[in-house]
């Protein structure tokens, strides 16, 4: 897979869902199934998306013993997705089986990446709420490289981290980066942002953009810019 943007389709309802993704004719984009979207309506809005023909990110953030995350990673995997994640705070351990549990009998697999931090924690939230006293730069880091050790394919990260995730897990380790915004645009609830351009500047693999496209007036308009500033 090379650089792309991914469309965060963070809607209520697998109507809603369809009938944004409808607007797009030309190119398919990529999609991102977060949690309010596959709660509501179950693996089978994941087969719809797929079968209109759209590489699909499962963000669920997997995050419990190893045992449940190994089991729960099988059952994902065959919904034959191509990228899904787990919290790298659940330890290498919960990490490892989560890949065991995700690889296919054949031995195939989605992309697997863990979330280091949330974009919408900030270093004053890491220390007050998390008990976590070191830099959050570091803590991210450590949990790139925990998540490297672990097997994993990449993280997702704040595009500001996503160079350094480069420099210390390597060119190849993805790095897929929520909290882009376009420069003329609102931040909403993310702390650690960055335009289109300046994330691919820096490094990321993948972009993940949300509002600044599904509530755009002209949602298509706003993706394609997206794809002129990342990736063509």
């Amino acid at each position: 897979m090379g650089r792309d943007v991914i469309i965060a389709c963070d809607f209520p309802s697998a109507e809603k869902t369809l009938s944004f993704l409808d607007r797009f004719t030309g190119r398919k984009p990529f999609v991102k199934i977060g949690m309010e979207l596959f709660y509501a309506e179950g693996p089978a809005v994941v087969r719809a998306i797929k079968e209109r023909g759209h590489r699909i990110f499962l963000d669920l953030k997997l995050h419990d013993i190893p045992n449940t995350v190994k089991k729960t990673m099988a059952v994902l995997s065959s919904l034959d997705v191509d990228i899904v994640n787990c919290h790298a705070s659940g330890t290498v351990r919960m990490m490892e089986a989560a890949l065991e549990g995700l690889t296919r009998p054949d031995g195939t697999r989605p992309l697997l990446i863990a979330v280091t931090q949330l974009t919408s924690t900030d270093q004053e939230a890491m220390e007050n709420d998390l008990w976590i006293r070191e830099p959050i730069d570091r803590v991210v880091m450590h949990y790139a490289e925990n998540a490297r050790r672990a097997g994993l394919d990449g993280v997702v990260c704040s595009p500001l981290e996503a160079g350094k995730v480069h420099e210390v897990c390597g060119a190849d380790f993805l790095t897929v980066t929520p909290g882009v915004r376009f420069a003329d645009g609102e931040i909403g609830d993310q702390k650690r942002v960055m335009t289109p351009a300046a994330a691919r500047e820096i490094g990321s693999d993948y972009i993940v953009v949300g509002r600044p496209i599904t509530a755009a007036a002209d949602p298509v308009d706003a993706y394609r810019r997206c794809v002129e500033d990342f990736v063509d």
